[in-house]
């Protein structure tokens, strides 16, 4: 029989083990596809590559009768490092606060997630969890998102949420020294503070998702000058949401 320590070691284990695989799993479908559409190009292009040298070491044998061992090594060798230098490179531009203000409708959802996954390692573990809930919601929002055109007011407020609001909550918490971040400030950590403003915003994307999938864009923008303001006092309070 197992001892209460024994059985509070193994569950602490479980914890940490399961919070591992939460900070390195993709947090939605969009990120994932990114990922592959990206990893596909790639290879798209090291086969033509391959297969340019196999046919121009082929047309050379040709024309001189064979390419003996010393072009079969050589054929071997710009193979091997064209497949390896275009497998390899060019690596996936990594989204950034300023860029994914001006990312297009098709890829912001997806390139949301991949930002957010990005910042896993810095935020308590409340906050990680938060963002699988958040990548669900940007993967209703993302087919929504396809509705609209870039300039559309509709389109301004779904950046001003998850390309301003959001990026800007996280990188104020990680600008706090480790020693404040779980010290009460207005009553709250700012670990706290963090997290009810990520659960802020997994509600808002949740309602700005079925406004424009009923078309009721006079709504967002509304919620959208609301959410504006709310920030906006948060941030000269110096708290979160």
């Amino acid at each position: 029989m197992n001892s209460p320590a024994s059985n509070s070691d193994d569950t602490l284990n479980a914890a940490a083990r399961s919070l591992r695989n939460v900070r390195f799993a993709p947090i939605g479908t969009k990120s994932q596809a990114l990922r592959r559409a990206h990893f596909w190009g790639k290879l798209s292009k090291a086969t033509m590559a391959v297969g340019a040298v196999l046919i121009g070491a082929g047309i050379i044998g040709g024309i001189i009768g064979g390419i003996g061992f010393w072009g079969v090594m050589i054929t071997a060798l710009l193979v091997t490092t064209a497949a390896y230098v275009l497998m390899r490179f060019p690596q996936m531009p990594m989204p950034t606060a300023e860029s994914l203000k001006i990312t297009d409708l098709g890829t912001l959802a997806g390139k949301t997630e991949i930002w957010l996954e990005a910042q896993r390692p810095a935020l308590p573990a409340p906050a990680v969890s938060l963002m699988q809930d958040i990548g669900v919601r940007l993967d209703q929002l993302a087919p929504q998102l396809q509705t609209l055109d870039d300039n559309d007011p509709a389109a301004r407020e779904v950046r001003k949420l998850v390309g301003e609001h959001l990026p800007e909550l996280i990188n104020g918490y990680k600008r706090i020294p480790d020693s404040l971040r779980h010290k009460e400030h207005a009553g709250k950590t700012p670990a706290q503070q963090l997290v009810d403003g990520l659960k802020t915003i997994d509600r808002e994307i949740e309602t700005m998702t079925g406004q424009i999938s009923r078309g009721e864009l006079d709504k967002l923008a509304v919620r959208g000058r609301y959410l504006e303001i709310r920030y906006d006092n948060a941030a000269e309070n110096g708290q979160g949401v």
